[in-house]
């Protein structure tokens, strides 16, 4: 029969290695997480910055359609119906603005630029999404403006329009789908950046609860 200095002996060894046991357990769980957690702020940045260079790339692009107007005054109504509509402007300021918000997300992830950077790519997919909209009809427009070139005062003025407006245009809508697949990986990253806090949060309350019982059945 053991004696009662054996029993508490036993006892301490036993509670100091249930102590032990969820330490390591989630010292070997929380590890991966917060590695995670610092490429994906990595990887908001790098979005970020592509969504500025493209917004950048596309206001650029439109200033170059803008003279290409000016410069062939005679056909602005056959190949400049994106400039009209002014999506060079607004379209690249929602995609810088949105891509400044994501750099200071992935920097600084407070829960407020957080929730600013989704909100802000949501818009900008919105918009990206009128883009290639207006682009689409812009060059379904210059196709069949092309034909009433013969007819023009000067027709080799008219197609050398219409190819120039073709490959800005064309340029524009590269750049926009690349937008839209930005800023969608961006809202895809916030909503797996929330999935994992949440799952580390029900981790947590399991272990407190697990530790609760633990230490009620040993009473």
């Amino acid at each position: 029969m053991a004696s009662p200095e054996v029993e508490k002996a036993e006892l301490g060894t036993a509670s100091a290695g249930s102590r032990v046991g969820p330490e390591v357990e989630n010292n070997s769980v929380y590890q991966p997480i917060d590695r995670s957690q610092n490429y994906q702020r990595e990887e908001l940045q790098v979005l970020g910055t592509v969504q500025i260079l493209t917004g950048a790339i596309i206001m650029a692009l439109g200033v170059f359609l803008g003279s290409l107007q000016n410069a062939a005054h005679l056909f602005r109504h056959f190949f400049f119906f994106t400039f009209y509509t002014g999506y060079p402007l607004w379209g690249a300021v929602f995609f810088i603005s949105s891509g400044s918000i994501s750099v200071a997300a992935g920097r600084n992830p407070t829960r407020m630029l957080m929730q600013n950077s989704f909100g802000m790519n949501i818009s900008s997919a919105t918009i990206a999404l009128l883009g290639l909209i207006f682009l689409s009809i812009n060059l379904a427009v210059n196709s069949l403006s092309f034909k009433g070139c013969q007819s023009s005062p000067s027709p080799d003025l008219c197609i050398y329009t219409g190819v120039s407006s073709n490959g800005l245009v064309s340029l524009m809508l590269i750049l926009t789908v690349l937008e839209l697949c930005v800023t969608i990986s961006v809202s895809a990253l916030w909503c797996r950046a929330n999935c994992c806090s949440s799952r580390e949060v029900g981790s947590v309350f399991t272990s407190r609860f697990c530790g609760i019982k633990s230490a009620s059945s040993l009473k």
